[in-house]
C-alpha cells in the first residue's frame, strides 16, 4: 500500500489532483471533512473566540481518518489525502494563544505517533491573490469572511514549515503557472510528474534495502 499526500493553503488545487488520480489509480481517497466542522464559518468570523474549537475537532477528526490507512484497504494500492496530518500544527501556530497551544501540542504529539508517514508529499503552492480568486470562484458560505490578509500569513507559515519539512520525500508544485482545473492535459501532465516522481522515491528505496551479499570465503 503506497499513501501520498497532498498540501497547500485553500484553494491551492489539492482535491482537483486527488480526485484526477483516483481515477488513474483506483485509489482509495481521504478527503478533509472541512464542511463538517462545526465551529469553521464561525471560527472565520471570530478567530480568537473559536479558535481552539475548531483546531481540536480538525485534529481529531484527521486522527480518525488516518488511522483507516494503517487498517489498509483489500480493493486499492493506493491512499490519497487532500492534507498531511503533521500540518496540522500550521493552523495552531498561527490561530491558538500560547495556553491553547500548549494544551493542543499535548494532544498532538500523544496522536502522532500512532500516525503512518506518506511516501510522497506534494506541497501545492501559489500567490494569496491566486487563492483569493479560487476561493471567491468556488462560493463556500464558511470562506466567505476570509481576507487576503489571512491567506498571505497562510502562505508565508506555509512555505516556512516546507522550507525545513524533511520528513518524507517532497514534490513542490508552483499552481500559480498552470490551471489544471479547467484543462484536462494540463491535469493529466500534473499527475504523470506526481507518480513519476512517487516511483522515483520508491525505486531508490528499495536499491538502499538491498544488502550486498557476503562473499563466499
Amino acid at each position: 500500500m503506497r499513501y501520498i499526500g497532498f498540501e497547500g493553503p485553500i484553494g491551492a488545487g489539492k482535491t482537483t489532483l486527488v480526485r484526477a488520480l483516483e481515477k488513474r489509480l483506483n485509489g482509495k481517497v481521504i478527503l478533509e471533512q472541512a464542511d463538517e466542522n462545526p465551529f469553521l464559518e464561525r471560527f472565520y468570523q471570530d478567530k480568537e473566540r473559536y479558535a481552539f474549537q475548531a483546531q481540536i475537532f480538525f485534529l481529531l477528526s484527521r486522527y480518525q481518518q488516518q488511522r483507516q490507512i494503517l487498517q489498509g484497504d483489500l480493493f486499492h494500492e493506493y491512499f490519497l489525502g487532500d492534507y498531511v496530518f503533521s500540518r496540522d500544527t500550521i493552523f495552531a501556530r498561527m490561530t491558538l494563544s500560547e495556553d491553547e497551544l500548549g494544551l493542543y501540542s499535548t494532544i498532538y504529539n500523544a496522536l502522532v505517533e500512532q500516525i503512518p508517514q506518506p511516501d510522497l508529499v506534494v506541497y501545492l503552492r501559489a500567490r494569496p491573490e491566486t487563492l483569493m480568486d479560487r476561493v471567491r470562484l468556488r462560493g463556500k458560505d464558511y470562506e466567505a469572511a476570509m481576507t487576503i490578509d489571512y491567506l498571505r500569513e497562510l502562505c508565508g507559515i506555509y512555505e516556512e514549515f516546507f522550507r525545513h519539512y524533511d520528513d518524507t520525500p517532497l514534490l513542490i508544485l508552483d499552481t500559480d503557472e498552470f490551471d489544471y482545473r479547467s484543462d484536462p492535459a494540463e491535469l493529466s501532465r500534473v499527475c504523470d510528474l506526481v507518480l513519476e516522481t512517487l516511483n522515483r522515491h520508491i525505486s531508490a528505496e528499495e536499491s538502499a534495502s538491498i544488502l550486498p551479499q557476503e562473499l563466499p570465503a
